[in-house]
């Protein structure tokens, strides 16, 4: 038998949470090394499964299947296209970053030590939020898959109601409230998607006698089986709302904006750069390899909801006073492109999107981090609390920058070969679309650039006099990042060799063709 390298991948990250809870709350040091070894270790066994898959072979590879639940056939199967395992390969990245980022961020106070629960108790719901992460996107069996979904809502709660934000403006009862809301909303909107999800599940069970992937495909393939288009279509939006939510697409985004606000910045990183990547990763997996002639069906308005969140989001960027929040409006805009670029229908609109998600994440954990590293120096979030902190502070300053224009997606940086593709993809299938969406380009270059003129430059304001710039530890931890990001914008060809055979999996399972283009033939 094989090494059963997918297995190992997730199942690394939950004993390294269990060994980092067991540790004594008096050695918060051990446990914090503990935590970022056991990452480290799962970003090696994540290396060695990109490495090891072929992207001409097959199309789900590394594959693992062992009866779980024989009476309903339910079983532990595993597998990773090349879209699954870029996703893995990105959390595996980003979760040693998190865990350095926020190495002070669960210690006691000295004043009020109550207020924070113990500091491995930080870590090990880390670890097991990447556990969980890691797995639902090895996940080929549909009800496997629902199970990770759902439980992984439970320590992402914890992260953000027991370990919230200290750069509060309010008292410490306000900021407990607030943060118990924050946390109560996103368990509440997940759980209500992840409810409506359930129904379809059983839903998809009674008709196609199944939960893997791989015999739905297969029964459909040689005739054996086939939905009524009614029962698709009412199975379709089951699993699409649960994962609008989790992607968050307007208007089930309200959640996002509290929640990152609220929670420490390396967890409002693991919200949007990875947990949120679950919900547009299984649209392309489960929602348009199962459901294809629903997917067409709901098609327009998913790409009306899409434009909306694009525009919308950056639109509240721009107002925003609060520098999490006005990362999170931004998300929700960058949501929509990605969500834009699954549902063009398109190669070109579905490699973007999914270069879009890794690159994404790369971004936001880079701005949202140093942005928090600024936070943290400053101990407010309100954007007119600073000024001239380039003077005192340039290489925090430079940093910050780089990761803004990544954001606004700045030709030579990762996320514009993302957006650019998505954009392609639009205008090939439906050009009004594709003009509409890029005002999301134009607002996305004034939130950016506002946020940065009025923090980073201008006179020098009393509260920010002696700011420390970047230390070792937050140099380790952004330089990496900003390395990726420029890379991948000048040679993102590693990448989407692994994406596009997935892609032209996914185009084929809903029967789809890229546009030609119309040329007129030479007199």
């Amino acid at each position: 038998m094989s090494f059963p390298l997918l297995t190992a991948t997730a199942a690394l990250p939950a004993i390294g949470a269990v060994a980092t809870a067991a540790v004594p709350a008096a050695r918060r040091t051990a446990a914090k090394w503990l935590a970022l070894l056991f990452s480290l270790a799962t970003l090696v066994l994540a290396g060695i499964a990109l490495a090891r898959f072929e992207p001409g072979g097959d199309r789900f590879q590394l594959t693992e299947s062992h009866a779980w639940i024989k009476d309903f056939g339910v079983r532990y199967e595993l597998g990773v296209d090349g879209i699954g395992v870029a996703l893995m390969a990105l959390t595996a990245l980003l979760i040693p970053f998190v865990i350095l980022a926020g190495w002070h961020d669960a210690d006691p106070l000295e004043t009020n030590s109550s207020r924070w629960r113990p500091t491995q108790g930080f870590f090990a719901l880390i670890l097991m939020v990447e556990a969980m992460v890691i797995l639902s996107f090895e996940a080929t069996d549909v009800f496997l898959f629902y199970i990770l979904f759902e439980a992984m809502l439970i320590p992402m709660y914890f992260l953000i109601g027991g370990f919230g934000d200290r750069a509060h403006t309010g008292s410490d009862e306000n900021a407990a409230a607030q943060r118990s809301y924050a946390a109560v909303k996103f368990l509440l909107y997940n759980l209500v998607g992840g409810l409506i999800m359930l129904a379809a599940v059983i839903g998809l069970y009674v008709v196609a006698g199944s939960f893997s992937l791989s015999e739905i495909a297969e029964a459909r393939a040689n005739g054996s089986f086939s939905m009524a288009t009614g029962t698709e279509r009412w199975l379709f939006l089951g699993f699409f709302f649960a994962f609008a939510v989790k992607a968050p697409l307007w208007p089930l985004h309200t959640w996002l904006p509290n929640a990152m606000g609220e929670a420490t910045a390396p967890v409002a990183v693991l919200i949007t750069a990875v947990v949120d990547k679950v919900g547009t990763f299984a649209m392309l997996r489960f929602c348009l390899q199962l459901f294809p002639e629903a997917s067409k069906w709901a098609t327009p308005v998913i790409l009306v909801l899409a434009l909306i969140s694009i525009v919308y989001g950056a639109l509240l960027a721009v107002g925003q006073r609060d520098i999490k929040r006005l990362i999170a409006y931004a998300s929700i805009s960058h949501f929509g492109f990605i969500i834009l670029g699954i549902f063009a229908m398109t190669s070109q609109g579905q490699s973007g999107a999914t270069l879009y998600m890794v690159n994404h994440g790369i971004s936001t954990a880079a701005l949202m981090l140093v942005a928090g590293f600024l936070i943290s120096r400053r101990g407010s979030r309100l954007i007119a609390d600073y000024g001239g902190v380039q003077k005192v502070a340039p290489v925090l300053a430079g940093t910050f920058l780089i990761g803004g224009l990544a954001t606004l997606s700045l030709p030579g940086l990762a996320p514009f070969v993302s957006e650019f593709l998505v954009l392609v993809g639009a205008f090939a299938a439906y050009p009004a679309v594709g003009i509409i969406a890029t005002t999301g380009i134009v607002l996305a270059a004034i939130y950016v650039l506002v946020l940065y003129q009025r923090t980073m430059t201008g006179p020098v304001k009393a509260e920010v006099q002696g700011m420390a710039d970047l230390k070792a530890r937050e140099l380790v931890v952004v330089v990496p990042l900003i390395a990726l990001l420029l890379f991948l914008g000048v040679y993102p060809k590693p990448l989407t060799d692994i994406v596009n055979p997935a892609v032209r999996h996914t185009m084929s399972d809903v029967q789809k063709k890229d546009p030609q283009p119309e040329v007129e033939a030479a007199k």
